[in-house]
Parts: structure tokens; C-alpha cells; sequence
């Protein structure tokens, strides 16, 4: 499955089917989300936050492509993620496009 986050496929010429969506929200442990507060004291990259906001996009683009190929789709264009704080340590992650279909 191609995805752009451009609205054309270039040289091809495209069907617009749906917008096809994914959205997962994606938490970490106790233990985990305190040695995160930790870390704010000493500052760095809170690893243990980009994997988990890692695998949430990884399961959300999974969801959406799932969405696109139960439709026919060759391809989603215009792919957009979006992402939102629930509550401490928990995030919500979606990613949205427009499946497509080549023509001819």
C-alpha cells in the first residue's frame, strides 16, 4: 500500500474513494510513566514516551491502511497524523487520508 502526504500520485492518474482513518490510544505502565517524571530533572529525551508514541503510529497507520485494502484501495494520498494528550502518559494518536484507486 502507497501512502503520500501528498494529494496526487505523480504520473498516475487517481480515483478518490473515502477517507480512511486509524486511531489508537497508547498508555505506559506506572512503573514506566514514573521514571518518565523522573527524567524531567535531568532532561533528555524521554525514551520510554517515543516508543510508545512509536508503536501508537505504527498501530494507527496499520488501522487506516486495514480500512483503505477493505475498500480496493491502491494507495491513501494526503495521509495527516494528528495527536492528543488523554491524561498523564496516555496519548492518542490518528492518521487520516483519502484511499485511492488507480485509474486504468
Amino acid at each position: 500500500m502507497l501512502l503520500l502526504n501528498i494529494d496526487h500520485i505523480p504520473g498516475r492518474e487517481i480515483e478518490a474513494l473515502a477517507l480512511v482513518k486509524g486511531s489508537v490510544v497508547q498508555c505506559k505502565s506506572l512503573g514506566k510513566d514514573f521514571m518518565a517524571g523522573m527524567k524531567t530533572f535531568v532532561g533528555g529525551e524521554i525514551e520510554s514516551y517515543t516508543d510508545m508514541l512509536t508503536e501508537a503510529r505504527q498501530l494507527a497507520t496499520k488501522r487506516m491502511v486495514d480500512e483503505a485494502e477493505a475498500l480496493g484501495a491502491d494507495a491513501v494520498v494526503n495521509v495527516r497524523y494528528a495527536s492528543a494528550s488523554i491524561m498523564q502518559g496516555a496519548a492518542e494518536i490518528t492518521v487520516y487520508g483519502t484511499a485511492v484507486k488507480y485509474k486504468g
